[in-house]
This record gives structure tokens, C-alpha cells and sequence, in this order.
């Protein structure tokens, strides 16, 4: 039996999308948001240079939505700059320096955290935040890189309550982790978090890249996690669009039907390796049971990296997302890098993505469809 869903939306510019099931999310017509050019009229010292600006941590902080987005700078390192909108879609504003770059001796650290190790680990740079509010403080997840040892990356942990001093935790898990998301309150009396391994040994796809794992402590901010040892999603090798890679991607956000999980995927092609967007959505009461859409939501097109002729541009046919904000009418901005050099936005709305899980879904540990095509 066909499913019919539709929502009207509206990024806030008075000029309303519709999306569906076959268009799940709807792009702002004026994207990118926000550039290299951008931060380049405003980081004028050649070290702050960049790049790219891509893979942003969202958040709402106020009557403000708080993006801190990743540059690489030109000499390779991955930093963290901070923008500021009164609607999240325009009119940005761009603090004058990055607010998070390698660790250095004149950060704060918390208390216990092994300074040392910390700063030898994110040498290499630091990318890809997840921004997750707990109570009055925002959780940070982000990805760093050892300066010298190949793929060896760390997602460690920063506390802010304002956005101007950032805290220094260390990482996440004494193990290599690629993706890690937080869930933004407690369930059944403990914290939880979706983790994607990271494993120099197994190349780029394939293997334990194909996996989400669960976990759970009783404090987000220390580094004891219990890690189920059987991921509670895993893709097959089959012809789905993310048979080959997928990873957490914006923190989850609650609905009276589950928690909605925007996650990332990959295919490889003959041409490279594709990223998609697909969507999860976990039981509100036991995140480990999820029912998986198998139609992902996003697929990379020209519209999603629109720049200058003389314009770097990364990589190739890739959405990736950070951050998304769930507003009180069920919409749904999602934040998203294209070909991991402009930052965009999109828009879809809870019950559709509800819909596509319910209805169209795929077993969430073969990957093998749950309904006739």
C-alpha cells in the first residue's frame, strides 16, 4: 500500500517548501550559507587562511543559532571556527579567530585531563563537533588527529556554557572512534551515545566501518563508556546506498515517536565513495532498538557546492551532517557540508521522517529490506 505524507515548511524567509517521501528534505534555494570567502575577510592573518568551511556542530543558544564549523587551513590542519545568526539560515557573524585549534598549553583543561596527551593527540587538527546541550552546559564531540601516526584519531570531549571559554576534557574513549553523538538526557538512568569505530587496519569502508554501536555511562563527561560489543545497526554489502560506510551524524533529537537519528553513508562506486544522508529512528525508552529507513534522504547534487570557478574544492559528491534543530512545529533544519567545502541547509519536517522509517525500513543489523519493491 503507498504512504502519503506531506508537510509544509518554512526555513523562516517567508517562503514556504513542501516536502514528502519522495522529497524528504527540501534545500534553501540560497545556499551555501556560509564560505571560505566568508571567513576569509575576517581571519586576514595568512596562518588563518582556509579552505573549506564544512561539517558544522549546530546549536541554539539564546535568541541565537550557534554554528562551529570546520576550515581546513592551508596548511593542511583542521580548526574550528564560530558563526552566529539570529534565524540560523543568513547574516552570519564570524568570531575573528578560531575558537578551537590544536591544544596548546594555554588552554583549560579539566580537572584530571592529561595535558600532555591531549595536546600530543590533537596535533594533527581538530574537526567534525557535535554540539549536544545537557541541562545548562553544551557537550562537545569532536574529531583529533595525532600529527604523526596515519589515522590516528580520537573523538575527544569540550564543555562551554557561553561559547567563549571552551573546557578541555580529552577523549571520549581511550580507543580510536571516528563519529561519536550524544543523546541530550538521560534514559533510564543513564547517559547514552551512538559510537562509530575507527580502524587504521580495515582501510576506508568495509569491516567495522560499516557499523553503529551503542553506549552508555553514568557520566557524559568522564571517559567510561560502556560500548556494546554487537552494533545495534550494520549495514550488508548489497546495493544500499550506504552498503559500505555509515556513521553517526547529527546528535539525536526527541520526538513523541523516538528519537530521530540523521546518520551518514557511503556506497563505493566506481567512481569513488559517495555520502549520503539516511535517517534512523531509536525507541525512546531503549535507543538500542531502531528502525532504519533504506531510502536515504539526501543525495549529493551540483546545488550543494556552489562556488567560484577558481574555487578549491575538496572532495566530490559528498553531504555530511553535524547539526540539525528540531523547532517546535516539527521542522527540521539540517546542517550540512557539501563536497566537504561549503556549509548549507536544508529542511524536512519530523513526520516524514518518522514515515520513512516506519514504512520503508530495512532489518537495522542485515540491511536487507523490510518491504516489496
Amino acid at each position: 500500500m503507498e504512504i502519503s505524507i506531506k508537510r509544509s515548511v518554512d526555513f523562516g524567509t517567508g517562503q514556504p517548501v513542501e516536502v514528502d517521501l519522495n522529497t524528504p528534505v527540501a534545500r534553501f534555494s540560497e545556499n551555501p550559507i556560509l564560505t571560505a570567502r566568508d571567513v576569509n575577510k575576517v581571519w586576514r592573518d595568512p596562518a588563518l587562511q582556509v579552505k573549506t568551511v564544512h561539517n558544522a556542530g549546530i546549536t541554539t543558544m539564546g535568541d541565537e543559532t550557534i554554528m562551529l564549523f570546520r576550515s581546513h587551513l592551508r596548511c593542511g590542519i583542521s580548526v574550528l571556527g564560530l558563526a552566529r545568526s539570529k534565524n540560523g539560515i543568513n547574516n552570519w557573524h564570524i568570531e575573528p579567530i578560531p575558537v578551537l585549534k590544536p591544544a596548546t598549553e594555554d588552554d583549560v583543561f579539566a580537572d584530571g585531563a592529561d595535558k600532555e596527551a591531549l595536546i600530543e593527540n590533537e596535533a594533527g587538527g581538530v574537526e567534525d563537533a557535535r554540539i549536544t546541550r545537557i541541562g545548562d552546559t553544551y557537550a562537545i564531540t569532536y574529531s583529533a588527529y595525532h600529527a604523526f601516526i596515519k589515522n590516528r584519531v580520537r573523538v575527544s570531549l569540550a564543555t562551554t556554557e557561553d561559547f567563549v571559554t571552551f573546557t578541555r576534557h580529552g577523549p571520549v574513549l581511550d580507543r580510536d572512534m571516528r563519529n561519536v553523538v550524544l543523546f541530550s538526557e538521560k534514559i533510564n538512568g543513564r547517559y547514552v551515545g551512538l559510537f562509530r569505530p575507527n580502524d587504521a587496519t580495515e582501510g576506508d569502508v568495509g569491516g567495522i566501518f560499516t557499523q553503529i554501536r551503542i553506549g552508555y555511562t553514568a557520566d557524559w563527561r568522564s571517559n567510561t563508556w560502556d560500548i556494546a560489543k554487537e552494533p545495534i545497526m550494520r549495514t550488508g554489502g548489497g546495493p544500499s546506498a550506504f552498503s559500505d560506510k555509515i556513521g553517526p551524524g547529527a546528535p539525536p533529537v526527541k520526538t513523541s515517536k523516538g528519537w530521530l537519528s540523521i546518520f551518514h553513508g557511503v556506497r563505493t562506486t566506481m567512481d569513488g565513495n559517495p555520502y549520503i544522508l539516511g535517517v534512523a529512528l531509536h525507541d525512546l525508552d531503549d535507543p538500542a532498538r531502531v528502525k532504519v529507513s533504506s531510502i536515504p534522504i539526501l543525495f549529493p547534487t551540483k546545488a550543494d557546492c556552489r562556488v567560484e570557478e577558481d574555487d578549491y574544492v575538496h572532495v566530490p559528491n559528498v553531504v555530511f551532517t553535524c547539526g540539525a534543530v528540531h523547532r517546535n512545529d516539527g521542522s527540521i533544519l539540517i546542517y550540512y557540508g557539501g563536497n566537504d567545502t561549503v556549509m548549507n541547509v536544508g529542511i524536512t519536517h519530523e513526520d516524514v521522517l518518522i514515515a520513512l522509517c516506519e514504512h520503508y525500513g530495512q532489518d537495522a543489523k542485515t540491511g536487507k529490506l523490510l518491504y516489496k519493491i
